[in-house]
This record gives structure tokens, sequence and C-alpha cells, in this order.
């Protein structure tokens, strides 16, 4: 019987005195696409950095990989991370082949010199980074500033730092803000065809519901707790998502 790769049971988190998420219980299974909708201020956001343990929980057991997320150790670099918002000084000099070269890391080479570990270790290094950035297609910007990427190249930066290592479970934190509707689209057709090459499972929060319809195999409505989990045909009926939302909610009004 297949074991989910991540399990959230009672999870609740204060943000200081308020209560943002509580007694949240879930499962991803391997191979999934799991979108997390709801209003803004649900706890979305929070859910996501609680699990990858980013912010203190007050409660709850969260175990990835069938451990817990204090004990992941050398499994860490298993998980990938889009926060929503990537915040940085956009006059650091940093290229984009530097950036992703920070999301590879050196795997163990007892068998060689020290000097032979690093020669190996730079050229595999060197490939796994062409590689990311050719699946990306963000190569023709390797040499580029940072700073000086426009809101959708830095996403599909973002994503060939998270595909430089092998990972086995990818989290969204509204991949798409920041990015317009052909963009987006762009970005989830790309999303789709590398989850299926790479194997990804995928835990993201959105608030496009209709492309959430469409991509995704599993949906959880949040409002601070669970209103429901499932399929999309089912979680995202009329019904549960007034439950979710509350009156007055437009089904297409959070498309960017």
């Amino acid at each position: 019987m297949t074991s989910p790769i991540l399990k959230v049971e009672g999870l609740t988190v204060y943000q200081g005195s308020y209560l943002a998420v509580r007694d949240v219980s879930f499962e991803i299974m391997p191979g999934t696409d799991t979108a997390i909708v709801g209003p803004n201020g649900a706890g979305k956001s929070t859910l996501v950095k609680a699990v990858l343990d980013l912010i203190p929980r007050s409660s709850g057991r969260i175990e990835i990989f069938g451990r817990p997320m204090t004990r992941l150790g050398s499994l860490r670099h298993l998980l990938g991370y889009m926060a929503q918002n990537f915040i940085f000084d956009r006059s650091f000099p940093i290229s984009v082949k530097e950036l992703v070269g920070l999301g590879w890391v050196p795997q163990d080479q007892k068998n060689y010199s020290f000097l032979s570990r690093i020669h190996s270790q730079n050229r595999k290094k060197s490939a796994a980074v062409t590689e990311a950035l050719r699946r990306t297609d963000t190569y023709h910007l390797q040499n580029q500033a940072i700073g000086t990427l426009s809101g959708g190249q830095l996403k599909r930066v973002l994503l060939a730092y998270c595909l430089v290592m092998r990972r086995k479970l990818l989290l969204l934190d509204e991949a798409f803000a920041g990015v317009d509707m052909q963009g987006a689209a762009d970005f989830y057709t790309l999303l789709n065809e590398l989850k299926r090459e790479e194997g990804w499972t995928v835990l993201q929060v959105s608030h496009d519901i209709d492309m959430v319809s469409r991509h995704c195999d599993r949906v959880l409505c949040l409002n601070q707790t669970v209103v429901c989990t499932g399929q999309p045909e089912v979680a995202l009926s009329p019904q549960n998502l007034l439950a979710t939302y509350g009156p007055g909610f437009s089904r297409y009004q959070h498309r960017h």
C-alpha cells in the first residue's frame, strides 16, 4: 500500500494572538498535484510555511517522506519550495546561473581525493545548472543579473532552482503572483510537463480556481480550518465554494 509523501495531523498555528490555522489534517499521496484554495487571510501561506517548519506551530504533527520534519536530515534536498514573494535587493550582483547553482547540493564521494571530489562536484553542478536552465527556457538568461528579470522570467528561474537537484515534493505558494494571465498559463504548462517528467508531487497555494480545476488532482478548501477536500469537481462545487469563501464570491474573480 502506498504511503503518503506528506501527512499533517491536527496542525494549529498562531500568528501572535491571532489563530491563523486551526486543527488542520490532510495527506498528500505521491505523484499528485494538490491545490490549497481559500479567501485572503484563510491561512494558506501560513499552512505551507508551517509544513516546511519555517514558522512555529502550536500543536500538531507533520511527517514528510515518513519522517518528522525536524528529522529530515539529508532528505531535505528532496523538497523544493517557491515562496509567494521572492524578496531581494535588485542591485545585488548575482546572475541567473549563480542563483540556480545555489539549489545544487554536493553529493558524498568518499572514495575520491579532496581535489578530485571538488573537480567532480563542480562538473556535475555545472551540468545540472545548464540542464535546469535549458528545460525551463532560461538558458539565454544565465549571465543576466536576477534584478533585471521580469516577473515571469524570475518564476521560471526559481523553477530551475528547484529542478537543479532531484526533488520529490514541490511546494508552491502562489507561484503565479505578479505574473499576467498568459504568463501564468505558460508557467502551468511548463510545470505540468516537468511534473510528468520528474514524477514530482506538488502542493500549491492558488487563487485561480479555473486553473486549479483544470490542472490539479485534488483540492483542499481552507478557511483557517479545512472546509472540504476532494477531487476538483467535488471540492469546487458551488456549495463548497460558498462555505469556503462566503457570499458574494465569484468563481473567476481571482484570475491573474
